[in-house]
């Protein structure tokens, strides 16, 4: 597909960091759109960037492709707009959590592809996890397209619809736990007596080299841990803390919860 202007339907941090990315990856700034509710932000985004703020019934009409960033909560005015500026033919792009594409080719023309994607916030750093999923309309051509844009940004995976909510709460959700699990460690340093910004140095860099051992040599996560504990050390003294507390269980539940949160918040528009 020969897809030229891009649209991006609420310029949060989400929709920001595609815009960069976009651009980053050599998209001109002429061949892309943004909406944004607040005139200063507009603004700021548009000097920032130099590409254009428009109203959402003109990037309907102006984009080939639409990228849906508003939250969930705000969808339902949104397609109310879209339902009679759509042009056919046009790819809606959904980065909303938890909805699906049934809900996008229910309220938009007949026969619109809709294409449902759930990143998460690395993209502003451009290192998302993106997986995407065909609604009933979209071909693999248009899964490349957004392959294609997504991978500005990050990486790229395409999975089943019905595997979005496990998605959502894994890597969705997914560096909120591992946010948490720092957190926590700063603060097992500074229990233990090291000023703040050395424990900080310490479990940043551990997290960093550990992710990067985790995507580039090919181990499993734990032939890694086992190389780290000894007999007898420090490393099988805190697991076992670990296990006491049960905290394997608990990640188990925490995402379990997330899914079907994700879950309620699709049907909550059924």
């Amino acid at each position: 597909m020969a897809m030229t202007t891009i649209a991006v339907l609420g310029a949060g941090k989400i929709g920001e960091a595609l815009l960069s990315g976009l651009l980053s990856a050599g998209r001109r700034p002429e061949d892309l759109l943004f909406t944004e509710r607040y005139a200063q932000r507009a603004a700021e985004l548009t000097e920032r960037y130099g590409v254009r703020a428009v109203d959402t019934a003109t990037a309907a009409t102006d984009a080939d492709v639409l990228v849906v960033a508003v939250k969930p909560q705000d969808i339902e005015v949104l397609l109310d707009t879209l339902a009679t500026a759509v042009t056919p033919g046009t790819l809606v792009v959904s980065l909303a959590a938890g909805l699906p594409t049934a809900l996008y080719e229910r309220r938009l023309p007949a026969g619109t592809p809709v294409v449902r994607v759930m990143p998460n916030t690395p993209m502003l750093v451009g290192e998302a996890m993106s997986a995407i999923s065909a609604g009933t309309h979209a071909g693999p051509e248009h899964l490349a397209v957004v392959e294609d844009l997504l991978s500005a940004v990050g990486k790229v995976v395409r999975v089943p619809e019905r595997q979005q909510d496990a998605v959502t709460a894994l890597s969705g959700s997914g560096p909120a736990y591992f946010f948490f699990l720092v957190e926590a460690m700063i603060d097992a340093g500074i229990l233990l007596g090291l000023p703040r910004d050395v424990a900080t140095q310490l479990i940043i860099q551990s997290a960093v080299g550990a992710a990067v051992m985790l995507r580039d040599s090919g181990e499993h996560p734990v032939a890694l841990r086992e190389a780290v504990t000894s007999p007898g050390g420090t490393t099988i003294a805190a697991v076992r803390e670990l296990e006491n507390h049960r905290v394997r269980a608990a990640l188990l539940s925490a995402i379990e919860a997330a899914a079907l949160r994700s879950a309620e918040l699709g049907r909550a528009h059924d």
